[in-house]
């Protein structure tokens, strides 16, 4: 049975993303769209286990990593997921923290 995120060491976390990013290359590279997708979202889950989820606050915008000029507002955090709003929608969404970079306190 495979580990979970949350029951790594820091270095476990860094040989998975390292794995999880070959795999990722290879799909890209043989056209497996759907797979890359996949490999990717789970390294930026692995990559939220590395940060703090303290350093991220509610009320604070964020850009989206992937989606230049898109900004994410945090209503609450849920682990190492941030929940919230984005570019001023009414629709909540979540991200794991990992694809967030601080833009400016609200």
């Amino acid at each position: 049975m495979e580990k979970r995120f949350s029951d790594m060491s820091e270095q476990e976390l860094r040989n998975e993303i390292a794995l999880l990013s070959e795999k990722a290359r290879r799909a890209e590279q043989m056209g497996m769209v759907n797979e890359f997708a996949v490999h990717e979202r789970r390294i930026a889950l692995a990559k939220s286990y590395l940060l703090n989820p303290d350093d991220f606050k509610p009320g604070y915008k964020y850009e989206i990593d992937g989606d230049p000029g898109s900004t994410f507002i945090i209503n609450y955090m849920n682990g190492t997921f941030a929940w919230g709003n984005r570019d001023g929608s009414d629709e909540i969404e979540a991200f794991p923290i990992s694809m967030l970079i601080q833009k400016e306190q609200q």
